[in-house]
């Protein structure tokens, strides 16, 4: 026998037709759901009680009263209220295919013919390697030094791996250099590098870490000196101190605000000079410019030391160098993905080489210029509501009316309540973000965001004075 029992069952006719049955099932009973619904009557006491119970069992509200009813169509998505909304965040990047997009549900299918549930770090599967490899095939498709790859549940663990590597490699460093406004995670350690001071309240501190100022795009020559000024400070003041170098490329939680290359160049030579591992942040930004990663993007491969990914890869990733393979046991975790995660995260690299997103004309670019052109539209004809657009690729912004959280919490929560989800991000000013899918998005679906965000924007102007 040349096939194991596994094999066979994977490759029995009964298993492709209930595959073919569940997408005709599920497209047949999604087709309808292609436009704005309110909640249905008869769901909606029983919703509302969800929620409460909800509410009672997580010790807080919801950011959003949202729970899934479990079925969408493309960025289209029901709410278990039977109410329908256009979903342009995507569980903060996480839906990189939208809705119950037929590839997703094959391997949803696929996963649960696996003998278990999750795979871990003493039995893992052949689809642990194929993601690992097919995340580091892309990640050195222009020669960024990486080999090695480990596979994690959450973001905030593969940020976690990513600064035990960097650390155990350059003991007895202990200190951490990050940008204003950076967002590394909750855990404890990643709470540290957060620079939101909210959310170490009455937490330790577990690192030191330093801040540099990140590219201000008004004054890009000044701004880039200052920070280069502020690192050469820092790299004096503690010299053999810094164990790292925490950089997301492209700060979405802190506003949307881009980098360059020549920004970064001229901070990661020095630091490359000085021996301190670079650490770049892709969790949120993988997939969404011109090409997978945006240290591809931004050219700069050959500074890249560790990286990690997430969300839309479903399963996230620590990818490092040979250089940086520890040299003791420091990487380990009961459970390295959950079947499905993995197999979705197959099944999503595929959608996104299929979706032509990445090249310098790809999809992501594409429908960048896109959608600033109607967002830019849009501020021009109401300029003291709108402003922006800010972002690159599939990450793109507004700031609404003043800028303050308060009204950015208004746009947010009435877009929710008119069926367009969006979300806030940054601080002074706060803005509306978008993370369109970038598997699926059309530009009929970004100019329905454009109708739902007029009606929204109207709204706010009737109600001032």
């Amino acid at each position: 026998m040349n096939a194991s029992a596994a094999d066979a069952l994977r490759s029995d006719p009964r298993v492709a037709e209930a595959k073919r049955l569940l997408r005709e099932a599920v497209a047949d009973h999604g087709a309808d759901l292609t436009q704005v619904r309110e909640p249905l009557e008869g769901l909606q006491a029983e919703y509302q009680n969800m929620l409460e119970r909800l509410e009672v069992a997580r010790g807080g509200k919801p950011i959003w009263p949202y729970l899934s009813g479990g079925l969408g169509n493309g960025p289209w998505v029901e709410l278990a209220d039977g109410s329908v909304k256009l979903d342009m965040i995507g569980g903060i990047g996480v839906h990189g295919a939208g809705h119950s997009h037929p590839a997703i549900l094959d391997a949803a299918v696929d996963a649960a013919l696996e003998d278990t549930v999750m795979q871990g770090n003493l039995q893992q599967h052949p689809p642990s390697l194929l993601m690992s490899e097919r995340l580091l095939k892309l990640a050195t498709a222009q020669g960024a030094p990486l080999q090695h790859c480990m596979l994690s549940t959450s973001g905030a663990m593969a940020n976690e791996n990513a600064l035990k590597i960097a650390l155990h490699r350059a003991t007895p460093a202990n200190r951490v250099i990050a940008f204003d406004n950076a967002f590394a995670g909750r855990s404890l350690a990643m709470a540290a590098i957060t620079d939101r001071p909210k959310y170490r309240q009455g937490l330790p501190v577990a690192l030191q870490v330093d801040y540099l100022p990140f590219l201000d795009p008004e004054r890009p020559q000044q701004s880039q000196q200052q920070a280069v000024d502020e690192l050469q400070r820092l790299l004096a003041r503690h010299p053999g101190r810094y164990g790292a170098f925490w950089a997301e490329l492209f700060a979405g939680e802190g506003g949307y605000y881009s980098g360059s290359k020549e920004f970064f160049t001229a901070l990661c030579e020095p630091l490359k000079a000085a021996g301190v591992p670079i650490i770049f942040d892709e969790i949120q930004s993988f997939s969404r410019f011109s090409q997978p990663f945006a240290f591809q993007h931004y050219g700069l491969d050959k500074y890249v030391d560790i990286v990690t990914v997430g969300k839309v890869t479903q399963v996230c990733a620590t990818l490092y160098g040979e250089a940086f393979k520890p040299t003791g046991p420091i990487l380990s975790q009961t459970f390295t993905g959950a079947s499905s995660a993995i197999a979705a995260g197959l099944a999503m690299l595929d959608a996104l080489e299929e979706a032509n997103c990445f090249g310098a004309d790809g999809a992501n670019l594409q429908r960048h210029r896109y959608f600033a052109d109607r967002l830019t539209a849009l501020a021009e004809r109401y300029p003291e509501v709108v402003k922006g657009p800010f972002g690159e690729g599939m990450m793109i912004a507004f700031t609404p009316g003043d800028g303050s959280f308060e009204t950015a919490k208004w746009f947010m929560d009435t877009m929710y309540e008119d069926g367009l989800l969006g979300f806030v991000c940054g601080a002074e000013p706060t803005r509306i973000r978008f993370l369109p899918a970038p598997a699926i998005t059309t530009n009929e679906h970004i100019d329905k965001v454009i109708e739902l965000l007029t009606g929204v924007v109207e709204k706010y102007q009737a109600t001032k004075p």
